[in-house]
């Protein structure tokens, strides 16, 4: 990709020429064809890849980028599990950029967190390193199912200290591991031991509230959509109602949207209208200037 002409302007110099400099650098902006990138390295692990689709005519001025975020139970799952959703956004959102990506899956080696949540702030500072090259601007919308719903939220309201991130779309995502349906569960311990990587975290760290987003809502957390099924045999309505009740405290901008059904597998209608109301948010928090 070539970078943009960058035009230097001399004090004396004819505005009509100014004019003509400008138009001229336009029409190489303009000419910008969409590309599209395929596993796309960002570290050293080899599951560290992600897919970048640029549209045509983009600019580091105006096009910000939505982030799809796989779910899996944080040891399972891939990006074209996310697939469904790029021609949605394509047509919807035909000047935003998307970036699919893969973390590395938690495996008896490598544990889930934080370094999921890193693998996503690798992501993002990767992307904005490259801000230039790519001509994007590096604003985000973070959009994740399950456990990448989980990654997602937590990265906003934890990791995102230079607020880059814009909008969360939590799509049956885990929110509050304090929840009796996780507390009461006799192997719940071993897995929040099997997930934690210890020595990232202080001695005495209550995990299942130091990785619970409903528990790390602030007044620097993003506008965030739920979506929740009313019979989800994985997670509750109640963690639903839980991170709604925070943001709710917070008066950060956001949506409950609860569908008929388990984790995700919902009517047509109700996919339809869960991608219409993150569009809507794209609109209103990642509008292109």
């Amino acid at each position: 990709m070539k970078k943009l002409l960058i035009l230097i302007l001399f004090f004396g110099i004819q505005f009509s020429y100014i004019s003509c400099s400008k138009d001229s650098d336009a029409n190489e902006e303009q000419s910008l064809p969409a590309e599209t990138f395929l596993n796309v390295s960002y570290g050293s692990n080899a599951q560290e890849k992600y897919d970048l689709y640029l549209p045509e005519n983009r600019s580091a001025e105006r096009t910000k980028v939505i982030v799809l975020v796989h779910g899996g139970g944080w040891i399972e799952g891939d990006k074209a599990d996310m697939d469904f959703l790029i021609p949605y956004i394509k047509l919807r959102h035909p000047d935003h950029a998307i970036v699919n990506i893969n973390y590395v899956l938690a495996d008896a080696n490598t544990p889930a967190f934080p370094n999921q949540f890193l693998n996503l702030d690798a992501v993002i500072n990767k992307l904005t390193s490259e801000k230039d090259e790519l001509h994007i601007l590096p604003q985000f919308a973070l959009v994740g199912v399950s456990a990448g719903a989980h990654i997602s939220l937590m990265y906003d309201y934890v990791y995102d200290t230079d607020d880059q991130v814009k909008i969360v779309g939590d799509i049956v995502g885990p929110t509050d591991f304090t929840d009796p349906f996780y507390s009461d569960n006799p192997n719940f311990p071993v897995l929040m031991a099997a997930l934690v990587d210890e020595s990232a975290y202080p001695a005495g760290t209550n995990y299942a509230e130091v990785l619970s987003p409903a528990f790390q809502v602030s007044n620097a957390s993003s506008p965030t959509l739920l979506f929740y099924g009313n019979a989800d045999p994985l997670v509750p309505l109640s963690n639903a109602t839980t991170l709604n009740s925070a943001l709710n405290i917070a008066q950060i901008d956001h949506t409950l949207n609860v569908y008929e059904g388990g984790h995700g597998d919902w009517s047509n209608v109700d996919i339809e209208n869960m991608k219409a109301q993150i569009s809507t948010y794209v609109d209103m928090y990642l509008e292109v200037n």
